[in-house]
């Protein structure tokens, strides 16, 4: 049995570490942010050859681990119940996006069929499986749809450097951007949203996870989070007669929303912050994965196609959004949401300083992981009929 790498595990830790004290000291750092040093450290370290390609298995399950524990962790200090009323804006800007990727897609296929790109049905369903859920349901639609080993996987590759360009334009021009052309949030949606006793949670002081009430809480927050991902993990091999990660991760997030309405759960406070080094672990090993190489190798037909399928919803989302008088924050969030996968969301919401459309966000992130391998299969056979 070959020995474990640890470089991999020290790097995501140490990283994430890194930028966060990057932050705390300096001013260019605060600028930038500690998700976009993360992004940029993981792309340099990716694509230097720093970590062996065959530490990307090791890679991938880092990933994986750290999201299932942080979602739950970002949960249990949040009280669900001052949230409700933002989930009705929330659903219809999110299927705004699902009506916006599915328009641009197929648009993209009739250009791509007159071009004569072969199969490029295959192209459209995997774009809207992708975008309104994500890696799982592409994963899906690949087999369903039975597309090439080689096509999925210059897809994945390409996919996530563009979803990682439209993520730091997301944290750091979003805001700025979409806020001319859409509704203000109204003032005071996020405290509404966050009791004041819980205030301190979101700041972006990290020191009180080092302190020993700090580490107590953390760890018993951590290990109640690995109890979740334990239980969700064997219900959906269960339910489901096998892995299902779409499953296991709504069951995850359900979960843990049901341990935020325990008082005990939520006096834990520094689980947030815990929680949100793990999103910030799980975004470096991401960016570690996306090969830079293999774009430059690439038929730009690839890389055009699915920057215009991301770029391009979101264009036509934010006109949408525009006509339904939905507010910035909550495009913002749902964009994410379905763009990048509920994982993304507490970013999106710490860079907005709402915490309170957490619940909103990664909820209709659940709803595309439920519906996006249905959308992806659906409308690449329907546009099969037109080869």
């Amino acid at each position: 049995m070959p020995a474990l790498n640890p470089a991999p595990l020290v790097l995501a830790l140490g990283v994430p570490a890194l930028a966060l004290w990057l932050v705390a000291r300096h001013s260019w750092a605060r600028r930038l942010g500690t998700i976009v040093l993360c992004y940029a450290a993981g792309l340099l370290i990716g694509n230097a050859d720093v970590l062996s390609v065959e530490s990307l298995p090791e890679r991938a399950r880092i990933a994986e681990v750290a999201v299932a524990l942080a979602l739950p962790m970002i949960l249990f200090t949040m009280d669900v119940r001052s949230w409700t009323r933002l989930a009705p804006r929330a659903l219809e800007s999110m299927a705004l996006a699902v009506a916006a990727v599915a328009a641009v897609a197929t648009a993209s296929f009739f250009v791509l069929q007159r071009s004569g790109i072969p199969a490029a049905h295959e192209l459209a369903g995997l774009a809207v499986g992708v975008y309104t859920g994500g890696t799982p349901n592409l994963a899906a639609i690949k087999v369903a749809l039975g597309v090439d080993d080689t096509r999925y996987l210059l897809f994945n590759a390409v996919d996530t450097a563009v979803t990682v360009v439209y993520l730091m334009f997301m944290l750091t021009l979003g805001k700025a951007v979409f806020g001319r052309l859409l509704a203000p949030t109204a003032p005071g949606g996020a405290d509404d949203a966050v009791p004041a006793a819980d205030g301190e949670a979101h700041d972006e002081d990290y020191r009180p996870l080092l302190t020993r009430r700090g580490l107590r809480n953390a760890a018993a927050s951590l290990l109640l989070a690995a109890a979740i991902v334990g239980v969700a993990y064997g219900t959906s091999k269960l339910a489901g007669g096998g892995e299902s990660p779409a499953l296991t991760i709504s069951l995850v997030a359900t979960l843990g929303i049901a341990a935020a309405l325990a008082p005990p759960v939520r006096r834990l406070a520094e689980s947030y912050k815990a929680g949100m080094f793990l999103i910030y672990v799980f975004s470096f090993t991401v960016a570690t994965m996306a090969d830079l190489a293999t774009l430059a190798g690439a038929d730009l037909v690839l890389p055009g196609f699915i920057a215009i399928a991301i770029f391009g919803s979101l264009a036509l989302h934010a006109l949408l959004c525009r006509l339904a008088r939905i507010d910035v924050d909550t495009f913002l969030v749902t964009s994410v949401a379905a763009i990048c996968s509920p994982a993304f969301v507490p970013l999106m919401a710490r860079s907005l300083r709402n915490p309170g459309l957490l619940l909103s966000g990664i909820t209709t992130g659940i709803i595309g992981y439920a519906i996006g391998t249905y959308l992806g299969i659906g409308l690449a056979l329907l546009l099969a009929r037109f080869l």
